[in-house]
């Protein structure tokens, strides 16, 4: 996979905004190749999901509105009581399909030419093709992303790279291809139906649907997604009616589309049953997505001083709050006949050091093997380096699946799941989280959403962990290992430290034609804010082209 995730190329060829009957308009210039992915068949799908369920959407998030205030006056997450039965019954989810049976390795990455070859031929069970939180959703890299999906499921897909000359390809055999489109909460800006925006969600979904379900039928799979960000069994409903009319308006078979879903929120932790159920004929799996879990952690319990997460760091799979989230995480999925997906490996190899790399690589190995040992069915990497040392925690003794591992010792309450863990709040993890957060959303605005730091692959929810555990600190007056407090002022005056150390690292022609001061300027006024924004990608979709 290309660790540079660079945004996918794409010839944009400046045009007024264009609108066609049925209602909708492009508001963007022209890209290349969009005619192909945004046909009749495509924008037809999408004009008929976004009325329908647009209305409903805005419901759900006003609801999540209702929950946070609900939290913020007091109450605590919990179990719900009105869907207690569907907890105690006996229900089972539709079987996986014969490629989604073994997915020991899955890999992940943006969704350029160079890196959907190359993770579609990694050594690894399938490919989450990311159009969330590894890829900036500027209009050229969406439509180039559907692009070359398209020429991927089609195997036609080809890049010349242009500095070396090399020419990529598809080999012989391929990891089966899951997409993930962008959570409830995004809108896609550069398309409207009937004046309104579209959600980025039911764009990249209807998309990807509309062109290739007739093609991946074809070559004897299936659309698989990966659906992010839920925080209730209300949004998994809602993304089970999308599947079902979507089937129902292309002819496919009722039970074709399958999804995966992240359980990365702390509310959805107290629906794991609940969404399964809604999802049952459709779903093919939870995922421990445990970087947004984190920040999600943080963001629902922000203005509880008794909630103060340490450093970032310190937050390992081991604390009481993680570990009891992955053992109901897998508890439940078994129970249901539903595969159970660990967490991500942001390693990246380390070539020209090999005793440091030998070291991450025993970190990753322990980090699997401790969710082989849990009972998961396969694991997240973020590189195709990465392969080999998974597999070896997911070894042929747990081929294809450990859906038998029941976990019936895992009792896990309320109480377990909003275990805060104690630790240091120090000055190297506050000048990291501005490092990373700074460098991140400046990438992020250049267009690039995963960018490798200090050899791990930093994505939009390890960003939002920078960015909510600063907000917090700076609220609540917490005080740094050395006894002083951590306030805006210092916060102010490290961040520009670090702004400075981040242009002198890159150098003042890069720095130049960059966009870290904006950057900078924006995550500053998100640590500091009197109110916390929902979603640090929101304010910087404004910023986008």
């Amino acid at each position: 996979m290309d660790t540079t995730c660079l945004p996918a190329a794409a010839t944009a060829v400046a045009r007024p905004p264009r609108t066609r009957e049925g209602g909708w308009e492009i508001k963007a210039p022209a890209v290349a190749r969009a005619d192909e992915v945004l046909g009749p068949a495509a924008l037809g799908l999408l004009a008929t999901l976004h009325r329908r369920f647009e209305p409903r959407r805005q419901e759900l998030l006003a609801a999540r509105l209702r929950y946070q205030e609900r939290i913020d006056g007091g109450a605590n997450p919990a179990f719900r009581t009105d869907t207690a039965a569907v907890r105690a019954g006996e229900w089972r989810v539709a079987p996986a399909p014969a490629d989604l049976v073994d997915r020991r390795v899955e890999i992940t990455g943006p969704v350029d030419r160079k890196t959907v070859i190359n993770a579609l031929n990694a050594p690894v069970n399938a490919y989450m093709a990311d159009f969330e939180d590894a890829t900036s959703p500027t209009w050229e890299n969406l439509i180039a992303g559907q692009v070359n999906l398209a020429d991927a499921v089609r195997r036609r897909i080809v890049h010349v790279d242009a500095a070396s000359g090399r020419t990529y390809r598809l080999n012989a055999r391929n990891a089966t291809l899951l997409v993930r489109p962008r959570g409830w909460h995004l809108p896609e800006k550069h398309l409207r139906i009937d004046g309104a925006p579209v959600a980025g969600a039911l764009f990249d979904f209807a998309v990807f649907l509309a062109n290739n379900h007739e093609a991946l039928a074809a070559a004897g799979t299936g659309p698989y997604f990966y659906l992010p960000k839920l925080e209730s069994h209300l949004e998994a409903r809602l993304w089970n009616e999308v599947f079902v009319v979507a089937q129902q308006e292309l002819g496919m078979k009722h039970g074709t589309i399958r999804a995966t879903v992240l359980i990365e929120t702390l509310p959805a932790a107290f629906e794991m049953d609940e969404i399964l159920y809604e999802l049952r004929d459709h779903v093919s799996g939870l995922n421990c997505g445990r970087w947004d879990y984190i920040f999600s952690f943080i963001k629902i319990l922000r203005n509880r001083r008794d909630a103060v997460l340490p450093d970032r760091a310190t937050l390992t799979m081991d604390r009481q709050f993680l570990k009891s989230y992955v053992d109901l995480l897998v508890r439940t999925c078994h129970r249901r006949g539903s595969h159970a997906m660990g967490g991500m490996a942001a390693q990246i190899p380390i070539r020209d050091d090999a005793a440091a790399n030998a070291t991450a690589m025993a970190r990753v190995l322990v980090d699997k093997q401790r969710e082989a040992a849990a009972g998961h069915d396969g694991t997240w990497i973020a590189h195709p380096g990465l392969a080999e040392v998974a597999y070896e925690a997911f070894d042929a003794g747990r081929a294809p699946n450990q859906l038998k591992v029941a976990r019936a010792d895992v009792s896990v309450d309320a109480r377990d799941l909003l275990c805060v863990p104690t630790g240091p709040i120090t000055e190297r993890g506050v000048r990291h989280n501005l490092e990373v957060g700074i460098q991140y959303l400046a990438a992020w605005l250049a267009g690039s959403g995963c960018v490798p730091l200090h050899n791990l692959m930093e994505d939009a929810a390890t960003a939002e962990i920078c960015r909510a555990q600063l907000w917090q600190w700076v609220r609540h007056g917490a005080r740094t290992d050395d006894g002083r407090v951590l306030d805006e002022a210092r916060l102010d005056s490290l961040l520009a430290e670090e702004l400075d150390r981040i242009r002198r690292a890159v150098g003042p022609q890069r720095y130049a034609l960059g966009t870290y001061t904006t950057a900078a300027r924006l995550f500053g006024h998100m640590t500091t804010d009197a109110e916390f924004a929902e979603f640090l990608t929101l304010p910087a979709y404004g910023l986008l082209p």
